[in-house]
């Protein structure tokens, strides 16, 4: 049982990040990007954690897991505000050529 919900988990991981993939390369401008990257590669990121904690099944996984979790959680909105600032700064806002 835990392996199905190990694969699930995997494979929700994997789908989320092609999704994420795939808005990086087709959405129009930066901003649009940064927001693809940031939080689908976020939550895709956190799926594969939370995927591996519970197929190792060890406290300190799961601990470890959430850490990591939470990191993941404090700096990519960070890191996608800095990006649109420096965007926004630079005037690379607008639609590619």
């Amino acid at each position: 049982m835990i392996e199905i919900v190990t694969a699930i988990l995997a494979l929700l991981a994997g789908g989320f990040a092609l999704v994420a993939a795939v808005g990086v390369l087709r959405f129009p401008d930066v901003l649009t990007r940064m927001h693809a990257s940031s939080k689908v590669g976020s939550f895709a990121g956190a799926l594969a954690l939370i995927a591996a904690a519970i197929d190792i099944g060890h406290l300190g996984a799961v601990t470890r897991a959430v850490f990591a979790i939470g990191f993941i959680f404090l700096t990519a909105p960070i890191g996608a505000h800095l990006l649109g600032r420096a965007a926004a700064w630079r005037g690379k806002g607008g639609k590619r050529r």
